[in-house]
């Protein structure tokens, strides 16, 4: 009778790789692909792709209360939890069937070239911050990188194609033009400082772990077959992540009217507002896309354009909710210098708004 060592030694990892492929890309055409072609129709007609999830068609966030807290979590859960349960599965599948050596010597790298892999590999994915995690920490698992780790993690969100699409459908190509361009610059930018302080502080991820992990066998370690590997490590991923997860969702859900206290006329262009508004936008949590309906709504009520631009950059690539998901692949110096990156991002953004005349 076969053990499960002999079950795991005979396994081929082509066949590993096939069935990620094939959950990735059934799965992404399902949840993302698909509907976001339909999607950007309905925006070059409507020119609008819904209501903004912080406020609904008021013209301000609800008081804090357990209804709001239910209420917020129920409208993000039903808009993300398809792409939550295929990142849950990709980072799953990362660590059980593809071998490590090949994440390790694709995005394992300290250099630049791992961390534009990362970002290259991050546009098909189209992912909220949140969703993408998991994956994330199943490529810091597998040896990836920090910088292409968070290349990837970013670029889901800042640079996703379709984002942009509506985006200059809804709001103006202007505003594509400036995520674009500014989301190249934090999302390569960031990779490669975070490489340049793992090398620093002699974390070589492409010397030690690298050549461990290539001088190991496909079938080394682990004695688990791979599928039931890849069933243990999807159990403990959700156990572990969507918890505090869901706890974080409601207290923000809670807490809007306390990041956003004021939408008007009367938040103009100074420095105050924009990076307060940069400062929230990194903290608070929303679905793909849910930006341009957020900034549309803002900019209708007549918000200027410096705070705009700053919620445009710092809303989707990060939240409190994905920075604790992601606490245990990064030392806390890394999150915080993504943190950071991402609010002088979103000032950088405020700026040129201002500077350009949009």
């Amino acid at each position: 009778m076969k053990t499960a060592l002999d079950a795991r030694r005979s396994f081929n990892p082509v066949l590993g790789l096939a069935v990620f492929l094939a959950i990735a890309v059934v799965g992404l055409f399902y949840v993302k692909w698909f509907p976001y072609y339909h999607r950007a129709w309905a925006a070059a007609d409507s020119h609008s792709i819904g209501t903004s999830i912080l406020m609904g068609t008021a013209d301000s966030a609800p008081p804090p209360s357990l209804d709001a807290a239910v209420g917020y979590a129920l409208a993000y859960g039903k808009a993300i939890w398809q792409a939550m349960v295929l990142g849950l599965l990709l980072g799953s599948a990362v660590q059980a069937l593809l071998p490590g050596r090949w994440i390790a010597g694709a995005l394992g790298g300290t250099g630049l070239g791992s961390v534009v892999a990362g970002g290259l590999l991050s546009l098909p994915g189209m992912m909220c911050t949140c969703c993408a995690a998991p994956v994330v920490a199943g490529l810091r698992k597998c040896q990836a990188a920090p910088g292409s780790a968070v290349a990837f993690w970013l670029g889901n969100s800042v640079l996703n194609p379709a984002t942009l699409v509506f985006m200059g459908f809804v709001l103006g190509w202007q505003w594509s033009a400036l995520r674009l361009a500014l989301g190249v610059v934090m999302v390569f930018g960031l990779g490669w400082l975070l490489n340049r302080m793992s090398a620093a502080s002699g974390r070589m991820v492409d010397t030690g772990p690298v050549q461990a992990l290539h001088a190991q066998s496909p079938d080394a370690g682990d004695a688990m077959h791979p599928f039931k590997r890849w069933a243990a490590i999807f159990a403990r991923m959700t156990l572990r992540l969507v918890p505090e997860y869901i706890v974080l969702v409601l207290a923000l859900g809670a807490a809007r009217a306390w990041l956003f206290p004021h939408i008007g006329a009367d938040v103009d262009n100074h420095l105050w507002w924009i990076a307060g508004l940069a400062v929230a936008g990194a903290l608070f949590v929303i679905p793909t896309a849910g930006e341009v309906p957020i900034v549309q709504a803002m900019l209708s009520l007549g918000m200027a354009a410096g705070p705009a631009a700053a919620l445009i950059m710092t809303l989707p690539p990060i939240s409190l909710p994905s920075l604790a998901m992601l606490a245990r692949s990064f030392r806390p110096v890394e999150l915080a210098t993504v943190f950071a990156g991402v609010v002088v991002t979103g000032l950088a953004a405020g700026g040129l708004a201002i500077a350009l005349g949009f």
